[in-house]
């Protein structure tokens, strides 16, 4: 057999005279990566540590590292869960059990809902196979071997998934100790290195999320290689139902949620004062770069989405009714509708790049089941903006959209990870389209000395993208800006420019928006801040509190000042005790407490007492106001 070269993620090479396990090359490197090697990644495809190299190959030692490595790990743990689960509930019948963003889920059919005590058996069962180091092994099974298994143990879904969405004569299974599951793997090489679990909860669902079929017992957990991993993991948790958006908005009276508009938020006073500071700053921001604004329906249809490729490739989330005999539906997204506005007129390549931002109120129709107080919603409000530009203006386009994002996000304290999101498999238009537009995507990156990841796969079916994400003080990752180009949409809607050598010409659109969403974006500053929010997004900036009745007067005066400034005040003329009425506003969050009596009238100053605690007394009042509104203009974050 000739010589095998293994080439690895730094570019260094490693020979080898015959074929050689991914272990063994993990090995070769080093012992400490051997142990905490999960599994591997030939040539861009996770496979087993016991796998067999036998050609020249690239290759990639996943550890918990890595996101695939975490993804593959705690797959292993769901199968863990099933195990343990079975061992104690014979009668439990398993339906699916995937990894996901944080942990894992496994669904079981079973007779009765699984109780606190049995949430805690299953628990301590699963730390025992773990403490076994089983080994886990995998073998191939004819489908009709598989369908007769399925069909002898009574389990409708596993032989539903193999008939339905398992390829070929075969499928594969693990096996752990006296337990199999059909699974295309990769796994762990053994129990033992799940060295720490948790369960998080136990919660029904329906299989496949079709309310018309049956209800499951679904369990979430999370694990770890080591304990440390867990117990920060746990203080994350506490740290999360502290800073809970949800909590924190009742709290406040920021907003609500009806059942009568399930999924769509009902923004109070306060919350609606957020909304329209993050709006109107969205918009200046807007205007300084050369943007001009436009507002399109929300009612359009179906014509429209069949000719944008929506209709095809989006319609199951969308919202239909009929009008006349014609199908319409609330709008999904806003890209088809810019386009309507360009095409209102012939447009010149003296106009382009021609940037259209737009508010746009959008409507998707997600599960029941998946919403989540502010971060999935099924009315969204969307800082959409599309830009029509020249082929030889896109790097420069881009490049303003970096700078754009990167600007926007400092004044959060925000620091964006790259990703740049490959063709999907249901893509729409030819490969070569897409190679250059992915092409062009990455030349900007470059430009601007980006580091940037690969989303392989992720993009938009219209076209590539560019991810931003974030990681908040929960170490929590959001996907939030999105910059995509597209090529298709121009083309599907024919639309044109007048070129300088006075022949049409098709534009390249971009689609850009920075928010994401105002509705997750402030459900995520609501949490980054634990409702403590910066000056110039406080719904109360100061609230105003006079000791006794009798300078109530003065307090109106001083609150007449700060309002005719801009600044948010509140009076506190309640008749309660002083210490009562500045501890409210600390629970208010409230950023400055103006604390007034004898001594502050006589001398027309105030008591400042800001949200950590601080006090300062015989404070000039033009001088406080002074420094409010300089915080409010420069909108510093304050920890």
């Amino acid at each position: 057999m000739s010589e095998i070269i293994v080439t690895l993620p730094d570019k260094s090479k490693k020979k080898f005279k015959s074929k050689v396990s991914v272990l063994d090359i993990a090995s070769s490197i080093g012992e400490g990566l051997a142990r905490a090697a999960i599994a591997g990644e030939i040539n861009g495809k996770p496979v087993d540590l016991d796998t067999q190299i036998t050609a020249d190959s690239d290759l990639k030692i996943l550890t918990f590292k890595d996101e695939k490595g975490k993804q593959i790990f705690w797959h292993s743990t769901a199968h863990l869960l099933a195990q343990a689960v079975k061992e104690l509930f014979p009668d439990a019948v398993l339906a699916i059990g995937p990894a996901i963003e944080n942990g894992f889920y496994y669904d079981f059919d079973v007779k009765k809902p699984f109780s606190l005590e049995d949430f805690e058996k299953i628990e301590a069962k699963m730390n025992e196979l773990a403490k076994q180091d089983l080994k886990i092994t995998r073998e191939t099974k004819s489908k009709k071997e598989a369908i007769d298994l399925f069909e002898k143990q009574g389990n409708r879904y596993k032989k539903e998934i193999l008939e339905q969405n398992i390829k070929g004569d075969s499928a594969s299974f693990y096996t752990q100790g006296n337990f199999s599951d059909m699974c295309i793997g990769p796994h762990l090489p053994g129990t033992g290195k799940i060295q720490a679990v948790k369960l998080l909860k136990v919660a029904g669902a329906y299989w496949k999320g079709n309310e018309k079929n049956k209800m499951l017992q679904r369990i979430y957990g999370i694990s770890f290689p080591d304990k440390k991993q867990l117990k920060e993991f746990i203080g994350l948790q506490e740290e999360a139902q502290k800073r809970d958006h949800r909590k924190i908005g009742k709290a406040l009276d920021l907003f609500s949620f009806h059942p009568a508009s399930a999924g769509c938020v009902y923004w109070h006073p306060k919350g609606f004062i957020i909304f329209n500071e993050l709006e109107n700053f969205w918009r200046q921001e807007h205007i300084k770069r050369g943007y001009t604004e436009i507002q399109t329906p929300q009612i359009f249809n179906k014509s429209l989405w069949e000719q944008s490729g929506h209709w095809e490739h989006y319609k199951d989330e969308m919202f239909t009714f009929k009008v006349d005999d014609e199908v319409y539906s609330l709008k999904p997204m806003d890209c088809p509708d810019s386009i309507v506005v360009y095409q209102t007129k012939k447009r010149s390549y003296r106009e382009l790049p021609l940037r259209f931002n737009e508010i746009g109120r959008i409507f998707r129709n997600e599960l029941s089941g998946t919403l989540g107080g502010l971060f999935r919603v099924r009315q969204i409000t969307q800082d959409d903006a599309h830009i029509f530009a020249m082929p030889d203006q896109i790097q420069k386009e881009i490049s303003r959209i970096i700078e754009f994002v990167k600007s926007f996000y400092a004044i959060f304290d925000f620091n964006p990870e790259i990703y740049l999101s490959t063709r999907p498999d249901k893509a729409m238009g030819s490969k070569e389209m897409w190679d250059k537009a992915e092409s062009d995507l990455k030349k900007a990156l470059e430009a601007n000395n980006m580091e940037y990841g690969l989303k392989e796969k992720d993009g938009a079916f219209y076209g590539p993208k560019i991810d931003i994400h974030m990681r908040d003080c929960l170490n929590r990752d959001w996907q939030l800006a999105t910059i995509q180009l597209d090529f298709q949409l121009p083309n599907r809607f024919k639309i044109r420019y007048v070129g300088s050598d006075g022949k049409e010409h098709e534009p390249v659109m971009i689609h850009r928006v920075i928010f994401g969403s105002f509705e997750r974006f402030i459900g995520i500053l609501i949490e980054e801040f634990a409702g403590a929010f910066p000056l110039w997004l406080a719904p109360v900036q100061t609230t105003v509190i006079p000791i006794a009745d009798r300078h109530n007067k003065y307090a109106e005066k001083i609150a007449g000042t700060l309002r005719e400034n801009g600044v948010r005040v509140e009076i506190d003329s309640r008749q309660e005790k002083v210490e009562y009425k500045i501890r409210e506003a600390q629970l208010q969050k409230v950023p400055y407490v103006l604390v007034l009596g004898d001594r502050e009238e006589q001398n027309n100053t105030i008591t400042v007492r800001d949200r950590s605690g601080k006090v300062e007394q015989k404070v000039n009042v033009n001088e406080f106001l002074s420094k409010t509104l300089k915080e409010i203009a420069e909108k510093t974050i304050k920890s």
